[in-house]
Formats: structure tokens, C-alpha cells, sequence
């Protein structure tokens, strides 16, 4: 018999739409339990918050995410039966191809990718009255996530592409027009992307042989089979999509920077490891996803209640990342929290929990954090800009969210100070531990 809390009502989704990402921690809140039922999408579904909850979640023994992933975001976010929908030797095998770009190597690419782009748009919006950075970082990613990957990008067609990718994000939380509009994007980058898988399968396009296009385009599933085009072109979006979806951090990195100067002081200035403690905190103190889902895959008992093979599962990955028992003042913006963090890749879920080689952990992660170091440096060190009166606000209903003037900035310049070396080098900071150890492609 369960002895969690139930709430008592024929569908809770309206609720989930008005409350947004507080939905979970409401009612942990209320319930004083990090784990009760509710019902969404005219289904029972358990809620689970906190550390212990995230080390239930991601074990493979107990959990699958078979049927977990609603359609709506496989047709916007990632694609039609994508490596995040897979589970077993399947998941295992696919996301190997993945950590396998995740190398040295390759995040020193990145980096030096970056530092181009940010070194051009720079003078670029020396030219211009007024820089939107939501829109523009877009822009700026996605020539990075392309160059990097090895697909061919036209100049007349960056600002569709990074919009295109963008709309996927986008949509991945909404009803309606955004929706719809991240259902025709995914269709056209589907196109896009598939008829570049078939000219490098047909030897008409060249690309690097250990380039991400290029071990996508050849990867061989767990039967020795090619991925048919489509499937090759979904997994290769979910490279390209993420990167540019860099571009929310970017932005509320960009906030925090402007309402904590003296953070902003401390990377101008270089101070030893703090801009890897700064990108953390953004990650942590920002939202970006809600919560995560899985399916119980085998009968067990945890917490007080019994799990029935099938049964949907939430993980409360906002009010986890803002649980007072794990993070003191979990409402303040403190990167020095960092400092004694303890590496835990279950109370820290920005873009999931548990291991990155075996489990859901987003394999893009160490991109993620590699990027916006990158970013804070430039916007902290390598240029000056005035940030006129503007709402930085942002809502907790929409999601994703972002704030709502996407951060405005005028009079940009160059600071004129060489680009620093230490700007293209991988962290050296505990986060990037597993990157060293990672298998070279």
C-alpha cells in the first residue's frame, strides 16, 4: 500500500502549464515530501525530487525511457526516436559515438571556433546602434556548431538555420504557435541535414574522417547496419541544435554579469578558476529545463510506494537545483558555492544526472560548459558595452524561458587586449575530469 501523497484531481496539466517550472516543488513543498502522485496528460504519473530521487531515477535496472518522451517533443526538440529515447545495449552503443566527440582534442576546436566567432562578431557590433545578444548569439553558435561538425553552411542562410534551430528549443514547452513553428524548423533541418548525410555517404561532399558529420554519416548500429539517412540526420541535428541552444546560458550568463559586477571584475581580471565557478552557478540558478521523465521499467518499492512497470515518472530537475537542503540559499546567485561542491552527478542535473558514458547525461555538457567559459571571458574581458534600461525579468511559466529583453546592449567595442591563450584550452577545473579519460575518435 502507498503512502505518498495523492492529489485528488482528474489531470493536473493546466496546473503544470500555469505554474511552470516550480510545478514539482509546489507541491513538494506542500506535501513536505520529496515524492507524491498527481495526474498529467490523462495519466498517473509519480513525482520525485532531490538527490536520492535523481540516483533512483538514472538506474538502468529500474528505469527505461520507452515511451517516456511525449511525441509532441520528439517532433520539435530532438527528433523522431532519438538516442534520448533509447534504452540498453542500443542507447549504450549510440551514445559511445557520441563521447567519442567529446575528446580533448575536439572541445580545443571548439574553443578555438569560438574565439574566432566572438573575435568577428565583436567587430560586427561595433557597426551597429543596437546588439539583441539572444538572437545574435544564435547566430554566433551556429556558425561554431556547423564549422565544428563539418556541415557546409551558406552565409544567406545562417540567420534561418540558427532561427531554425532555435524554434526546436523553443518549442519543446509550448502549445500553440510556438509549437508549430518548431514542428516545420525540425522538418527543415531534417531535410537540410539529410541531403548533406547522403552527399557524404556518396563521396560528393569532403569532410574530415574523424569529424562529427562524418563518424555520424558512417556510424554503424549495434547489427553492423548504417543508421538509414532520417535517423543519421535527427542525431546529427542533436549536435547542432544543443550548441545552439548555448545561446539561453549565453544570455542569462550575460544578465548575471551585468547584476554582479564584481563577478564580472573577477574574469576580467583572470582570478584562478572562478570563471568555471561562475558558468556552474549559471547553470544551477537559471532555468532552463523543468523536469525530466522515465518509465518504471521493472516493479520495485522506494520511498514508500510501489512502482509499477509502465507507470510515468517526473524528476524535479528546477527545484532540485533549487532544494535548500542541498544548495544553502539555493536563491542566491554565489559561484563560490562551487568551491565545495561535491561533484555529485546527481544533485547538480542542469542537463541531467548520472554518468555521461553509460547513462542520459547529456553528452554535450562539457560543450555547454566549454562555450559559455568562453562566452563570459569575451563579455567580461574582451569587450565593453553599455546596458541601457531594459526588463531583464523572466517568467517561470514559459518554457523554455529567457529574459524578456534578451539583453539589449549598445555602444559594443573591442577592448582591444590579445586574445589570451588560456581561452582556447579545455578547462582544467574538476567538471572536465571525465573529458581527459574520455576514448579519442
Amino acid at each position: 500500500m502507498s503512502t505518498i501523497p495523492q492529489e485528488k484531481v482528474l489531470d493536473n496539466s493546466i496546473r503544470l502549464l500555469l505554474e511552470g517550472f516550480p510545478f514539482i516543488q509546489n507541491r513538494v513543498e506542500r506535501f513536505k515530501s520529496n515524492i507524491f502522485k498527481t495526474r498529467i496528460m490523462f495519466q498517473n504519473v509519480i513525482c520525485m525530487h532531490g538527490e536520492e530521487a535523481t540516483k533512483i531515477f538514472y538506474d538502468p535496472d529500474k528505469f527505461m525511457r520507452w515511451q517516456a518522451i511525449p511525441n509532441r517533443i520528439q517532433r520539435t526538440l530532438m527528433g523522431k526516436d532519438a538516442i534520448q529515447t533509447m534504452d540498453g545495449e542500443g542507447h549504450r552503443h549510440r551514445k559511445a559515438m557520441f563521447m567519442s566527440l567529446m575528446t580533448p582534442d575536439k572541445l580545443y576546436k571548439l574553443n578555438h571556433l569560438l574565439t574566432e566567432q566572438w573575435n568577428a562578431y565583436i567587430k560586427k557590433w561595433e557597426q551597429m546602434e543596437e546588439v539583441v545578444l539572444f538572437e545574435e548569439s544564435q547566430d554566433l553558435l551556429c556558425r561554431v556548431a556547423c564549422a565544428w561538425t563539418g556541415v557546409p553552411l551558406k552565409e544567406k542562410e545562417v540567420r534561418l538555420r540558427a532561427q531554425d534551430f532555435a524554434a526546436m528549443v523553443d518549442a519543446f514547452g509550448a502549445v500553440g504557435p510556438r509549437h508549430w513553428r518548431g514542428r516545420k524548423a525540425r522538418k527543415r533541418a531534417e531535410k537540410w541535414i539529410g541531403k548533406i548525410i547522403r552527399k557524404i555517404r556518396k563521396g560528393k561532399l569532403q569532410v574530415q574522417e574523424n569529424s562529427p558529420a562524418h563518424v555520424i554519416a558512417f556510424h554503424r548500429d549495434v547489427e553492423g547496419e548504417l543508421l538509414d539517412v532520417h535517423m543519421a540526420a535527427v542525431e546529427l541535428i542533436n549536435l547542432l541544435r544543443p550548441i545552439v541552444a548555448i545561446a539561453w546560458y549565453i544570455t542569462f550568463g550575460a544578465v548575471a554579469l551585468h547584476e554582479h559586477p564584481v563577478a564580472r571584475q573577477k574574469i576580467a581580471e583572470g582570478e584562478e578558476g572562478y570563471v568555471e565557478l561562475f558558468v556552474q552557478e549559471v547553470r544551477r540558478y537559471y532555468p532552463f529545463g523543468p523536469f525530466l521523465g522515465n518509465r518504471v521499467k521493472n516493479d520495485f518499492h522506494w520511498g514508500g510506494h510501489h512502482f509499477k512497470k509502465g507507470t510515468l515518472v517526473f524528476l524535479d530537475m528546477y527545484g532540485t537545483l533549487h532544494d535548500p537542503q542541498i544548495w544553502e540559499h539555493p536563491n542566491e546567485f554565489y559561484p563560490y558555492r562551487f568551491r565545495n561542491w561535491d561533484g555529485s552527478p546527481y544533485n547538480f542535473i542542469p542537463q541531467g544526472g548520472g554518468d555521461h558514458f553509460t547513462g542520459h547525461r547529456c553528452a554535450g555538457e562539457w560543450v555547454t560548459i566549454e562555450a559559455m567559459k568562453v562566452s563570459m571571458v569575451f563579455l567580461s574581458r574582451y569587450m565593453e558595452y553599455e546596458v541601457p534600461p531594459q526588463d531583464l525579468g523572466f517568467s517561470l511559466v514559459r518554457m523554455p524561458t529567457y529574459p524578456r529583453s534578451k539583453f539589449i546592449m549598445r555602444n559594443v567595442r573591442g577592448t582591444g587586449q590579445p586574445v589570451e591563450a588560456d581561452v582556447h584550452a579545455l578547462s582544467k577545473c574538476p567538471f572536465h575530469q571525465g573529458a581527459a579519460s574520455a576514448p579519442r575518435a
